[in-house]
């Protein structure tokens, strides 16, 4: 399980391996964190370096996984699990080592407690949208259309879909026939790289997408679909009916339902403009 950790806004890439129950880290993010450094791949080139060079067995204890990189693509990353992370942060001169030593014991025991009671991880993920900044009423819809969401994706399971690139590209079909674009064009629209797009859209585009998600799901268990051809069918007619509603509304108000608008910090040209 690939998610986002934040410590103090910013963004850690993390993984859940529910059979070792570890947590493991992007190396590059924590370094970046810690030192402020424009180039964290080089800092962490160098520290790597140097470890070996002290006889450090550090190296063998890292791993390697696929994460989201800043073009949005899945690239293999260097990442340490808790007790590895706490042993390059010691070689790291940081004034952020404690509240990130901290942060880290914190993200454990919060694990341990989702996985006693899965709804804490419900509310500390409204925790972190409300950090940055969301509404209560973009935070009620997020969270609905995620529920949505998973009933679909746990459909297509039971249906015989199974692996993560059919999973892509089911979305993709149902986002494409809704919206008028890919799931990459609507992100390059909204100028997001690794970023989540559900994360930065509108309310609007919220409910739109979780009405072409819900019809889809409905859709495939009245034609009681079965596999990826019979599931994409069920997924471009319920991306449909989201379209027509879409374009109904659009021709009722004039105003677009897909947008460029994110939540993206202001960019320093943006902050002089104003």
């Amino acid at each position: 399980m690939s998610n986002i950790k934040l410590f103090e806004t910013k963004k850690v890439r993390s993984h859940w391996d529910g059979e070792k129950e570890t947590w493991y880290f992007s190396v590059i993010d924590v370094i970046e964190i810690l030192t402020d450094s424009p180039r964290p791949r080089k800092y962490w080139s160098a520290l790597k370096t140097k470890l070996q060079s002290e006889g450090s067995e550090l190296s063998q204890k890292l791993g390697q996984l696929k994460m989201a990189a800043e073009d949005g693509k899945m690239r293999e990353t260097d990442v340490a699990d808790t007790e590895t992370l706490l042993r390059i942060i010691q070689s790291i001169p940081s004034p952020k080592a404690e509240p990130f030593k901290q942060w880290l014991a914190k993200v454990g025991y919060e694990r341990m407690q989702e996985i006693a009671d899965p709804s804490q991880s419900i509310d500390r993920a409204r925790e972190n949208w409300q950090k940055l900044g969301r509404s209560e009423k973009w935070i009620q819809q997020r969270m609905t259309g995620q529920e949505t969401r998973n009933k679909l994706t746990d459909y297509w399971k039971e249906s015989g879909v199974e692996k993560s690139d059919e999973f892509a590209l089911l979305t993709n079909i149902i986002h494409q026939e809704w919206t008028g674009l890919t799931v990459k064009k609507h992100k390059d629209l909204k100028g997001l790289k690794s970023q989540n797009l559900r994360d930065h859209m509108s309310e609007a585009e919220l409910i739109f997408t979780a009405l072409a998600e819900l019809s889809t799901r409905q859709i495939a268990e009245t034609d009681e679909a079965k596999g990826l051809q019979e599931n994409a069918k069920a997924s471009k007619k319920g991306g449909k009916i989201a379209k027509d509603a879409r374009l109904k509304l659009e021709q009722q108000t004039g105003k677009k339902v897909v947008t460029g608008e994110n939540f993206l910090p202001p960019t320093k040209e943006k902050k002089k403009l104003n």
